[in-house]
């Protein structure tokens, strides 16, 4: 599992996975999110984050306003 590179700095990202059509994104404090392409998030934004994790920068901000609570349950 990689280790996001938080470039910012101030990121409460630590870690992500990713899949064909899902990410798992870990938050400090152990808490873990999967988004899927079938789940709420959808393959746009899934795909956006996929993007953002390898970049290591801005992927905390892109979740924040475009799919927070659009994690799988």
């Amino acid at each position: 599992m990689p280790v996001y590179s938080n470039k910012r700095g101030n990121s409460p990202i630590t870690d992500y996975e990713i899949f064909d059509n899902a990410i798992t994104i870990w938050f400090k404090g152990g808490k873990a999110y999967t988004y899927s392409y079938d789940g709420p998030a959808g393959k746009y934004h899934v795909d956006e984050m996929k993007t953002l994790a390898k970049n290591g920068i801005g992927l905390s901000a892109y979740i924040t306003n475009n799919v927070k609570f659009d994690y799988d349950k």
